[in-house]
């Protein structure tokens, strides 16, 4: 049976897709998941490595600020519904899923019109454009961030799901002393003596926080702190020769997981599967939102987990080396604090929210 899966542009409305649709086939191999994405966007590079069907449509956002390109978006559309039509044909789909973003909309407009039930993942505190307008004809919405259920509409159908969002779960063991230690020592820093701050800003990397962690290196580090600090590959050039004793540059993380084994905190921007990765880890979390994300979503997301406990936010005009010394000066001379944060994080995190969705999924199809 064939998951129709549509959503894209940006790889925060792609990898949730990826992790439902693979906890979907690991528990009933007879269904088929094919991804809908964008020619422009994230999919582009990521779906042909991947062992799903898809296809890549002309897709385009609505351009707000250029009203003018909108006839990219008509053409797009028109071209794309026609292809969608194609592979409903051919085998219509039991369930689409929309995980936002611009690609998604059209396949959600298809399955409202031809009554083809279908499913929302929301990653964000605030709801985006696609989900707020879908979610009332949705059979569920499965919510990142349980305050997103305040801003949607719910229809006579539909079920708003506190799911969390879609990740990568930490192994068991990944709370035990004896594992923290080990992956420091894999790092290159002492077992257990002192505290290791994880720094990231997406897989671009983020500017404000490089430009500060930069300042703060060469003003002196907190003794006994470490950092393991992801620059973005276009930004490691200017700052990997800070590279020392207590501090690892590197381009990108990849397994991320490496990092978060090894840290105690984290500084970080404030998208939606990097706070759940986050929490899933137990993390205390100083983030500093995206002042331009779409309706300033990161920083909904950011006092969302402020709020909960789990964070504390810098706004991005405020975060300068005198800033983040303070700040994290504050939570290392304050261990029962640091702890706090820690069980809040854990609390919020949903590190099964992949099987839990791909269960409820499949109970609406009957599979």
């Amino acid at each position: 049976m064939r998951v129709l899966f549509a959503g894209g542009g940006t790889g925060g409305h792609l990898y949730p897709g990826l992790a439902i649709a693979r906890a979907i086939v690991c528990l009933d191999p007879r269904v088929r998941p094919h991804f809908v994405g964008a020619l422009r966007g994230v999919e582009r590079d990521v779906l042909p490595q991947t062992e799903f069907p898809h296809d890549l449509l002309d897709l385009h956002p609505l351009y707000r600020q250029r009203p003018w390109e909108n006839w990219k978006t008509v053409r797009g559309a028109v071209g794309a519904w026609r292809r969608i039509g194609r592979l409903a044909a051919a085998e219509r789909p039991r369930l689409v899923v929309g995980t936002g973003g611009y690609a998604s909309g059209l396949a959600l407009a298809y399955a409202r019109l031809r009554g083809v039930p279908y499913v929302l993942q929301e990653q964000n505190s605030h709801a985006g454009l696609t989900t707020r307008f879908f979610a009332p004809g949705s059979r569920a919405v499965y919510l990142g961030f349980p305050e997103a259920a305040a801003g949607l509409r719910k229809g006579s159908r539909t079920e708003f799901v506190d799911s969390g969002n879609p990740i990568e779960p930490p192994p068991r063991d990944a709370s035990q002393p004896a594992a923290r230690a080990a992956a420091r020592e894999r790092w290159g820093f002492p077992e257990r003596d002192g505290r290791v701050l994880l720094v990231f800003g997406g897989s671009q990397g983020a500017r404000a926080l490089n430009e500060a962690m930069s300042a703060w290196v060469g003003r002196g580090l907190p003794e006994g702190l470490r950092v393991i600090w992801a620059t973005g590959r276009g930004n490691f050039e200017r700052f990997g020769h800070l590279e020392g004793e207590r501090v690892r540059v590197r381009p990108y993380l990849s397994p991320i997981a490496e990092a978060y084994a090894a840290s105690d905190l984290a500084l970080a921007r404030a998208g939606a599967m990097g706070t759940a990765e986050l929490c899933a880890w137990g993390l205390p979390q100083i983030l500093v939102p995206l002042p331009t994300a779409a309706a300033d979503h990161q920083t909904k997301n950011a006092d969302a987990l402020a709020a909960a406990g789990a964070a504390i936010v810098v706004e991005q005009a405020e975060l300068t080396a005198e800033r983040l010394d303070s700040v994290v000066r504050g939570l290392l001379g304050d261990s029962a604090a640091l702890g706090r944060m820690a069980e809040r994080a854990r609390a919020r995190a949903r590190p099964n929210a992949a099987e839990d969705i791909a269960r409820h999924a499949l109970k609406l199809i009957g599979a």
